[in-house]
């Protein structure tokens, strides 16, 4: 991070930071869940329960027009939210000025009201790390990914909204994870995503208080939530992100904490295998989060 970036860096200007959208500005999207082929027919059934979806973003940046296809038609029945995994927002190197064209111009073409990815860095010296690596813990590099963060969201021309990370290893570093988070919005006018099962299962792997957490980072920036359910947690074993259960009582309770603090904007559930037979599962966790969101005074989205 220390390292020169590899173009020349744009300054913040008072241009750059009229892209930023106010949280409250931004429309209520409602409870909406991840576009995953394995309930791709589901989602698309009637009385889904589905207000909205998020997309992987790599999965449509550089993909051929059969599978922008697939894009635009979900996009004819639902707002669709990008979510990425390879911004490396806090590599070495700045973003590629390729991904961060094409991520315009897809963002653009779906008419996304934000886009997302993770506060974290996937690649180093050329080479792809294939996880989401969290990022050293100071000041300085907090100042460095704000500023980064302001550049890429001025160039794509929309709200960008930062994910926190879950990690396993907690390194000795100057400031704690919700610090950091909140040093980082302090140099940029993006916003968060927070997921409420990472905060949730970094609590409890690395022994810190959830409450604590939120009462540290700037909840009024949370456009966006993310829900899932995880393993482990026995026998000494930490807790993991593996996207593959039901979303946990203690991860319902912060959200029910959050909304009543944050004019969260949507929320999103999370299922990446370990799919349930029956959708209505998924459904009856839709409705869930959609009712803590209506009991905060959220509006409602139109139900598709």
């Amino acid at each position: 991070m220390t390292t020169a970036p590899s173009r020349p860096a744009a300054p913040v200007t008072a241009t750059t930071a009229a892209t930023a959208v106010p949280v409250g500005g931004l429309p209520y999207l409602g409870s909406g869940i991840g576009y995953r082929t394995e309930i791709k027919d589901a989602i698309g059934s009637p009385g889904s329960g589905v207000d909205w979806l998020e997309v992987i973003t790599e999965h449509y940046l550089f993909a051929p027009p059969d599978v922008r296809d697939v894009l635009h038609r979900l996009r004819r029945r639902f707002r669709v939210v990008p979510h990425g995994l390879e911004l490396s927002i806090g590599a070495p190197r700045e973003p590629s000025p390729r991904y961060v064209d094409a991520l315009a111009r897809l963002v653009d073409e779906i008419d996304a009201p934000w886009f997302s990815d993770h506060l974290c860095f996937t690649r180093a010296a050329g080479v792809a790390l294939s996880t989401l690596t969290p990022l050293p813990r100071t000041r300085e590099i907090a100042r460095e990914v704000g500023r980064r963060a302001q550049r890429v969201q001025a160039a794509v021309g929309r709200p960008l909204i930062l994910e926190n990370v879950t990690y396993y290893i907690n390194l000795e570093s100057p400031l704690s994870e919700a610090q950091f988070i909140a040093e980082v919005m302090e140099h940029c006018e993006c916003g968060l995503l927070l997921d409420l099962t990472n905060l949730d299962i970094n609590a409890r792997n690395h022994g810190y208080s959830a409450m604590e957490f939120l009462d540290t980072i700037p909840v009024e920036r949370v456009v966006q939530v993310h829900l899932a359910g995880g393993t482990g947690g026995e026998d000494d074993r930490m807790d993991l992100d593996t996207h593959s259960e039901p979303v946990p009582p203690a991860v319902w309770d912060l959200l029910t904490e959050l909304v009543a603090r944050a004019p969260v904007r949507a929320t999103l559930l999370e299922r990446d295998q370990n799919f349930p037979d029956d959708f209505a599962e998924l459904q009856e966790e839709l409705d869930h989060a959609r009712r803590i969101l209506d009991g905060a005074g959220g509006p409602r989205a139109g139900v598709r």
